[in-house]
């Protein structure tokens, strides 16, 4: 499982308000939530983001509420993958259920640009900024999380398994 793209780049502390604003909470349908996806940190996020691209952001990525509209808009708007510093814990954990890959690097975070193209292998956690040709060892995905990953999250992985 691999994934490649162009890198949308965030700070440290940004939480699910910022992710997703609270006023379009109205609603639970994806795209509608893509559609507002980073809008009060980066107005211009929706019209840059394409299928495929990748976020990296810093320290404590999707704290605040726990709710999974957060990790439902980045997937949504076409992101294959957030790599940070580190993740909210509730956050992380809302991410693997809806199937939005993400790694835990703290190099990667610090030294890819916004910008930059990035390549990640899953199997083995390697990320690589084809940039600038740097790689980094992230943290590889176990075989039960690609599973829940590729399947399209939790749900969707039970069933397949009692069909």
């Amino acid at each position: 499982m691999e994934a490649k793209g162009t890198v949308h780049k965030y700070g440290d502390n940004v939480d699910t308000d910022v992710i997703i604003p609270a006023r379009y909470l109205n609603t639970a349908d994806p795209k509608e939530l893509a559609k507002n996806c980073m809008e009060d940190i980066d107005k211009e996020f929706v019209n840059r983001v394409k299928e495929g691209d990748i976020m990296v952001a810093g320290k404590n990525f999707g704290c605040g509420s726990s709710r999974e509209h957060a990790p439902i808009a980045i997937k949504a708007s076409g992101i294959s993958c957030v790599i940070a510093d580190t993740f909210a814990r509730i956050f992380y954990r809302n991410s693997i259920n809806i199937g939005l890959p993400i790694i835990e690097c703290p190099a990667a975070a610090a030294e890819i640009k916004a910008g930059d193209v990035v390549s990640i292998n899953f199997d083995s956690g390697e990320i690589t900024d084809e940039t600038t040709g740097k790689t980094y060892q992230g943290q590889a995905f176990p075989p039960f999380m690609q599973n829940i990953i590729t399947s399209g999250g939790l749900i969707n992985s039970i069933n397949a398994r009692t069909e």
